[in-house]
């Protein structure tokens, strides 16, 4: 009779176990636009009307190595070493980790626990000493009618996929920090190799100024305003080794290494940033890593609203003992020492002031924060998408500008010096032309850096050539493959 009511109780449960709780879920909506409002640089454009485009940068995102667009082995070389070296790396793929043992965690609560209890007693009565051997198995199990404990393994799933999604945005914002101070350490160096060539024009002015004075044709103001004007450019080209240790310094870390163990040789930058495969706006919802951590919140968080409503519901245990106890170990293993029970108990909150009401809206209230926190997300990534386009456009202008800028900050330099020379001018006209020739020169070095760096704050912002068909499948999380 116990076994048929057993049965009677456990056999709907176990058909029940797929009647969820709760919302079911859906991605939620977020702000689009169908074009991108800013145009890509004419570079950008060119390349692709020379069929440049498809070539080399497409194949680099599509290894997922979008750094070998700049086509520079020392880069490569160093962006490799960060995967394998960098602890924020580590540290998120630690996380990530965990994140999948607690879906484990969780899919353990659809399965039965059996505990066991093995207990020696001693007694004394008038009939001499008794000892009571007694090995005891416990089996209870809670059938997932209301499916909390499904949603629960879904939650952890979706949580675990969002883990890996940060792991995948975490080695994106250090590559690109690692190839942006790569990119300002080269452009500390385009400076410094045009302030030495300042240095030794200004010397060899000093030295023509110092000859007139001998002379007699110019006046020692005019040695004094060119030895200023040596000293301060020697003292500029000084003040770069500060920045350029810096950045030297935060790349060895980001590969994994003390300061010490990583020196970086000085070189030039010379080409402008490579066209980028820029795609269309919806695509951006797919391709950028953060975006498919927080949607994947989301789902985990529609998960938790499910499982706060289940609490409304009866609980089901069905429980079962067995065991054997006996007075004497021979006898311990005999049929007559056997011993069991079995039977199904329900369990219902009747009253708690209101505490699964406040429970279910304190997660609804949650669900809604992390959509929000979605659509912001989102919003932010077209924001820097359009961010960095502006800046390559812009920037792209300005270096056609500036170069006539030092074209004729030259000229002004050469008829400034002959008329000099010719003693039909003072040397303020000489400084002054050499003043701002040297600021437009250098600009023009900061332009081609900052071009690199904005073409690298685009990939970031693009997702690095990642998309969220990367993620580990939720299914397979739930099997724990």
């Amino acid at each position: 009779m116990r076994i048929r009511a057993l049965a009677l109780v456990a056999v709907p449960a176990m058909f029940c176990s797929g009647c969820l709780v709760g919302p079911n879920y859906k991605r939620p909506q977020a702000i689009t636009t169908p074009a991108f409002k800013e145009p890509p640089p004419n570079s950008f454009k060119e390349a692709q009307a020379a069929g440049l485009q498809p070539a080399q940068p497409s194949d680099a995102f599509a290894k997922g190595k979008w750094w070998e667009i700049y086509n520079d082995p020392a880069l490569n070389a160093l962006e490799e070493q960060i995967e394998v070296n960098n602890q924020n790396v580590l540290t998120a793929e630690a996380t990530y980790r965990e994140a999948r043992t607690l879906v484990r965690v969780a899919r353990a609560g659809l399965f039965p626990t059996v505990t066991t209890t093995p207990s020696v007693a001693e007694g004394h009565s008038s009939g001499g000493t008794h000892t009571t051997l007694s090995i005891p198995f416990d089996a209870s199990w809670q059938p997932d009618i209301w499916g909390s404990i499904h949603r629960s393994v879904t939650g952890a799933a979706a949580t675990a996929q969002a883990s890996f999604a940060d792991l995948e945005n975490t080695k994106l914002l250090l590559q690109a920090e690692l190839a942006a101070d790569y990119f300002q350490l080269h452009g500390i160096d385009g400076d410094a190799d045009l302030l030495q060539r300042t240095v030794t024009s200004y010397s060899e002015y000093l030295t023509l100024t110092q000859n007139r004075f001998r002379g007699g044709v110019a006046s020692d103001l005019d040695v004094a305003q060119a030895e200023s004007q040596l000293y301060g450019t020697k003292s500029q080209l000084i003040d770069l080794g500060i920045e350029r240790a810096q950045l030297e310094h935060a790349i060895a870390v980001l590969t994994g290494k003390p300061p010490s163990e990583l020196s970086i040789p000085k070189a030039l930058l010379t080409a402008p940033p490579p066209p980028v495969p820029i795609g269309l706006p919806a695509e951006l919802l797919q391709r950028r890593p953060d975006i498919a951590s927080a949607e994947r919140r989301v789902a985990a968080a529609n998960e938790e609203i499910g499982i706060a409503m289940a609490a409304f519901y009866p609980t089901l245990t069905l429980n079962a003992a067995v065991g054997v106890a006996s007075d004497s170990f021979t006898k311990l293993f005999g049929l007559p020492s056997r011993v069991w029970s079995v039977g199904p108990s329900l369990a219902q909150i009747l009253f708690e002031g209101g505490r699964r009401h406040a429970i279910v809206a304190e997660e609804q209230a949650a669900y809604d924060a992390t959509v929000s926190g979605y659509r912001q997300t989102v919003l932010t990534a077209f924001q820097q998408v359009e961010d960095e386009l502006a800046a390559l456009r812009i920037l792209e202008d300005e270096t056609a500008t500036v170069a006539d800028t030092v074209q004729s900050a030259t000229r002004a330099l050469t008829i400034s010096s002959a008329q000099y020379r010719a003693g039909t001018s003072d040397y303020l006209t000489v400084i002054t032309a050499q003043a701002t020739l040297l600021s437009a020169q250098r600009t023009q070095v900061d332009l081609l850096t900052r071009r690199l760096a904005a073409s690298v704050s685009l990939v970031q912002a693009l997702g690095g050539g990642w998309d969220s068909t990367k993620l580990p499948s939720q299914e397979g999380m739930k099997r724990g493959t």
